[in-house]
Order: structure tokens, then sequence, then C-alpha cells
């Protein structure tokens, strides 16, 4: 099979993906866009984004994505569905070999591929994700308005997730495995002198409990002695942390402590030039919808940068 060569290639299809393939598109450098097993990312598992500019009603996450994805075909970006299997960065133009055997030589390359949530792995909270159960705080405290809620994690990811939830429920329960928070000292004191916040530790998430359509409580089992006790709650939290989607360049770029990929300072380019990082997969700190886009921006910038200084 012949390998076809790109200018832009762009791995993954998320808000900073489609932002990269919007700004590449118009600036005609025809760029070629691997979607990857979930196109849209995790946006298409939001049910509502009120906090995205330019949206006064909000929006749901796949009709955002969708939008995204005619205005970045509107620039005649092209998308080919499926995953990158193997990439060889050593050398430049960069080879990719996709799921179904095609071979693509990038010029320039945009890694968009994100973070997924850690989750409990249990079907209840499957069952009610999105209708009670969420792992982002920032995106879906307002929704829990007056309501009890609970966090589950120990880390400082946790904490913050409950301090910030503070703003919106009347009560929030940290609940956590251990008989300590793993969380940094001042990230507990903070979140143990607000009088909102209670603990619970040396328990488990047993099961989410529901009426079918909403999260009606929590089932938690004492990891000491076995006891299974409900709580009633309107949501649950799952805090436990996220993980990049870098495995794929793990020994070819520069990758951080928490597995996402290291750019540099004030820039999308990695450890390898012409190669470029964007959204959840190199930003660790914030994880949101509209900070992706702004790097999926910084990303085609600086791609187009670099293809114009190699011309």
């Amino acid at each position: 099979m012949e390998k076809e060569i790109r200018d832009v290639v762009i791995i993954g299809t998320g808000p900073a993906g489609y932002t990269a393939a919007i700004y590449t598109g118009r600036a005609n450098l025809k760029p070629l866009v691997i979607e990857g097993v979930q196109p849209g990312g995790q946006l298409m598992i939001t049910t509502e984004i009120e906090n995205f500019p330019g949206f006064p009603e909000g929006i749901n996450g796949p009709e955002l994505m969708s939008r995204m994805r005619q205005q970045a075909e509107r620039f005649n970006a092209e998308f080919a569905y499926g995953s990158v299997v193997e990439a060889d960065l050593s050398r430049s133009p960069f080879s990719l070999t996709l799921d179904d055997g095609r071979e693509i030589v990038a010029r320039s390359l945009i890694i968009a591929t994100g973070a997924n949530a850690k989750w409990l792995g249990i079907p209840s909270e499957d069952r009610y994700r999105g209708r009670g159960v969420s792992a982002c705080a920032t995106c879906d405290g307002f929704f829990f308005k007056e309501c009890n809620v609970f966090v589950v994690g120990g880390g400082d990811t946790a904490m913050e997730e409950a301090l910030y939830l503070t703003k919106f429920a009347s009560k929030v329960t940290l609940v956590h495995r251990r008989e300590e928070f793993r969380a940094s000292k001042i990230m507990s004191l903070r979140a143990g002198k607000n009088p909102k916040i209670a603990t619970i530790l040396n328990v488990v998430v047993d099961e989410i409990l529901g009426d079918g359509s909403k999260v009606t409580g929590i089932r938690l089992k004492d990891v000491r002695s076995g006891e299974l006790i409900d709580h009633v709650c309107d949501g649950v939290f799952v805090a436990i942390g996220h993980a990049p989607n870098a495995g794929l360049f793990s020994g070819q770029l520069a990758i951080d402590d928490y597995g996402y990929i290291e750019t540099k300072k004030s820039s999308t380019e990695t450890s390898v030039q012409g190669v470029f990082a964007c959204g959840d997969v190199q930003d660790y700190t914030y994880r949101q919808a509209v900070t992706a886009v702004g790097s999926g921006c910084m990303a085609a910038v600086d791609a187009e940068r670099f293809l114009e200084s190699i011309r």
C-alpha cells in the first residue's frame, strides 16, 4: 500500500483536535484527522454544557462536537475513522500506521488524544453516568444546587472537587478507602475546615443506587468489617484521577510522572521538533473544553509556523 504524505496529521477529535483541524484547514494545509475509537472525545457523553462561551442557553456535548466537526469540514479537513496503532517519531517526516493497515507520513503531527477519567468499574456507575454520576465538578457542579453529594477519592483532585462542590451543594461527603487521605496537607486542611464537608474513611463504593432515571443513594462497604451501609444522596462524583492517552508515544516523547506529554513553555511543541500536543493529553491542570480549544488553536499555529520554517 502506497504511503500518503500529509503536511498535517491530527490525532484525536475532541475540542482540541477539532479546533486544530479548523485552524489548519483554514490555513489551507489540508489536515488529515484520525478520529480514534470515540470521535468527539469525552464531550460525547456530556449531557449539558453551560460554561462554553457563546451558548447562553447551554448546549449538549454531542451537538457541540458535531458543530465543530462541520466547521472543520467546511475548511476541507479530511477525517479518517480508526486509531493509530504505531507511530515512528524517530525521524522526520513521521510515520504512522492505522489499525486498518493504512500508512501515513506526516511532516507535522498534532496529538490531541485527550485523557480519560478513571472510574470505579462498577455497573451502576455506568448506568447513572450523566444522571447523577460525574467525574468533573467544574463541569456538572452547577446542577447540584442545594443537593447532598458524595465525592470518591483521597488525593488533591478529590479535595478540589469537594471544595468546589460546596459552592452549590448543601452537603459534600468525601469517602476514601484508606485510614488517611493521601492529599497534600494544605488541601486536607482546607477540606477539613469547611463546614459543608464530611468524611467517611475505610470504605469503598459497593454500588450506586438509583430509581432508574437518577441517583438516589450510595452503598458503601467497610473495608475492615465488610459491613454494607446505604446513604441517601443526589449525586456521586468520582475523583480518583485521569489517565492521559499518551501510551503510544512512550519512549519517543518526553512524558511527565503522571503520564502527560510535556510541552515547552508558552508553546505546544513537544520534545520532538514538528510534533505538537494539545488538550487534555498535555493539560493536567485545567482539563476544560474551552482550554482544550485554546491549546488546539495554539498547536495549529505552531504547526503552520513549523511547516513554513522547513519549506
